[in-house]
């Protein structure tokens, strides 16, 4: 029996987005594991540490600019208080400069992964019957949905080795590849998909190629997939306006 790797299941229980059979399930799991336990408790620390990290950088700025500020108010003042008018409109430069620090911050390519990257969903995609009929998909399928991708990658190549043309183990076989490193290959896998140009899976393709850019730090590449996918109807034009919002 493999042993199942619970990194993805911990990142959608602590973000809240388990559906309600998801959460019964590992929290069954939760009860006798007491290692799962700690896993978690560790990772609700790490992100509370990350907030309280932003909160605290937010402070010392907030701090170095009320010491510039005092610096320069001429000693004559001291033990005297400012005009209102003076006051407000220092309280308000701190504010603004407080926000031009952080929204011109960019975003780093690890962070854009971290936040916007999500394992393909392999359960949720209609099989065809050509797909479904083969036992190496199926096999490959069964590695995927334990994230098991390099045997996952495995099997489908021999899919594809058969029938070149399926889309659908060439999507899976871009996704396993890039959970495992091999980007080369990704970008070949997504790049097919995009190109038939006649399958359900060029929007998941072209989303995924993006981030295989980003990942392999091609922000040209990136930013050019990413503008495409902003101005078409897909599900991940949000998403892709606002990684083009923090990387420009």
């Amino acid at each position: 029996m493999k042993t199942i790797d619970f990194s993805y299941f911990i990142e959608r229980y602590t973000a809240g987005e388990m559906n309600e059979a998801e959460k019964q399930w590992f929290l069954k799991e939760l009860d006798g594991n007491p290692g799962l336990r700690e896993e978690v408790a560790l990772r609700k620390r790490t992100d509370n540490v990350l907030k309280s990290y932003d909160i605290i950088r937010l402070r010392n700025k907030l701090s170095e600019i009320e010491k510039s500020r005092k610096n320069r108010i001429p000693s004559k003042t001291t033990g005297k208080r400012l005009p209102i008018g003076i006051a407000a409109a220092l309280a308000g430069l701190i504010i603004i400069s407080s926000i031009a620090f952080f929204g011109t911050r960019h975003i780093t390519n690890d962070e854009i992964i971290n936040q916007y990257y999500k394992s393909y969903d392999g359960v949720s995609i209609s099989r065809s019957s050509q797909a479904a009929a083969s036992n190496d998909y199926s096999t490959g399928l069964e590695y995927y949905n334990i994230h098991d991708y390099k045997n996952a990658a495995l099997y489908f190549s021999k899919v594809l080795n058969v029938d070149p043309e399926n889309m659908e183990s060439t999507m899976f076989y871009g996704t396993s590849s890039f959970e495992v490193n091999n980007y080369p290959e990704a970008q070949r896998s997504f790049t097919k998909v995009i190109d038939n140009n006649n399958n359900l899976f060029m929007e998941d393709a072209e989303w995924y190629l993006a981030l295989c850019y980003v990942r392999t730090n091609d922000m040209k590449k990136a930013s050019d997939e990413l503008k495409a996918i902003k101005n078409s109807r897909s599900i991940y034009s949000k998403n892709a306006a606002k990684i083009l919002r923090q990387i420009h």
